[in-house]
């Protein structure tokens, strides 16, 4: 004995309507630009703080910078005090070499 079965749907509740799916769309639209904007507002703090710790980082670099160039004056100040002839020897060679090199071009 066959027995014939029919598959039934409930069509009631698998129907979706052009409304729904409009409202749907631009929820999702909403959605998308909310957070599209959050990712601009992320990307814009991020950018700020990066450049906040580079100019942190160049100020840091400059005022060490300085630091050495003045020990390093001190150093040569001291030296030219203690051995003023040494230095003015070395001033002379470094000389003649300065304008050798300027003679050639």
């Amino acid at each position: 004995m066959a027995k014939s079965t029919t598959a039934s749907t409930d069509t009631s509740s698998s129907n979706v309507t052009v409304e729904d799916l409009s409202s749907q769309l631009e929820i999702l639209k909403k959605d998308i630009a909310a957070l599209t904007n959050s990712l601009g507002d992320y990307g814009k703090t991020k950018s700020q703080e990066v450049t906040r710790q580079a100019k942190d980082a160049v100020n840091d670099a400059t005022t060490a910078g300085r630091v050495r160039a003045l020990e390093a004056q001190a150093s040569a100040e001291e030296f030219i005090r203690t051995q003023p002839a040494t230095a003015l020897g070395i001033a002379a060679g470094v000389g003649f070499l300065v304008g050798i090199v300027t003679a050639r071009r």
